[in-house]
């Protein structure tokens, strides 16, 4: 009997951390710790060649449409996430970083944001907590079949020639010396 109440007890304070946030900001913290180790610096690796389906449509969290279309020609930084995935919310502050060492003319920032569009207000209060100032957007409608992926986060780079050239599924460090290069040599 006694097992059997101090399993319960357990069970309880894990139910109270979680539906209190604690144990998703204490995840989140020690995720954050991890990117910071080095241990998760993202590679530079051409992994892909696959050509990028431009077919879709996303709006901004202020409700304007953008064809995706629209960024045909550019090098694009396009990362998967949502406010309810912990890893997501760990990697970026780092990706701020990375989008303020870059020149925006260049490199094309797409947060392309995977909460429900009830959740709205969520993302805005999230991003704007944060003070993250990279472009965010939602889904508006359907997705390219490229970008129903496993997990998130999953962050895509498309080159000029509108090729897949790095995608990575799961967290990882971006603002690192070598990633930056990696980018700002697509862009030329």
């Amino acid at each position: 009997m006694k097992t059997i109440l101090k399993s319960l007890s357990w069970i309880a304070i894990l139910v109270i951390l979680y539906f209190s946030g604690v144990l998703n900001y204490a995840s989140s913290l020690a995720q954050g710790a991890v990117l910071h180790s080095g241990l998760l610096d993202a590679s530079t690796e051409i992994r892909s060649e696959e050509d990028f389906d431009f077919n879709f449509t996303i709006k901004d969290i202020h409700g304007q449409k953008v064809d995706f279309k629209d960024y045909r020609g550019k090098v694009i930084f396009l990362n998967l996430w949502a406010t309810w995935c912990a890893p997501c919310r760990s990697e970026m502050p780092a990706i701020q970083k990375l989008y303020d060492g870059l020149d925006k003319n260049k490199v094309f920032f797409v947060m392309l944001s995977l909460d429900k569009d009830s959740q709205l207000e969520k993302v805005k209060s999230f991003v704007k907590k944060q003070s993250f100032s990279f472009p965010v957007f939602m889904p508006s409608g359907y997705l390219s079949e490229q970008l129903q992926v496993p997990s998130i986060p999953t962050t895509f780079v498309i080159n000029k020639e509108g090729r897949i050239v790095f995608k990575e599924i799961g967290m990882k460090n971006y603002n690192t010396l070598k990633f930056k290069r990696f980018l700002n040599e697509l862009a030329k």
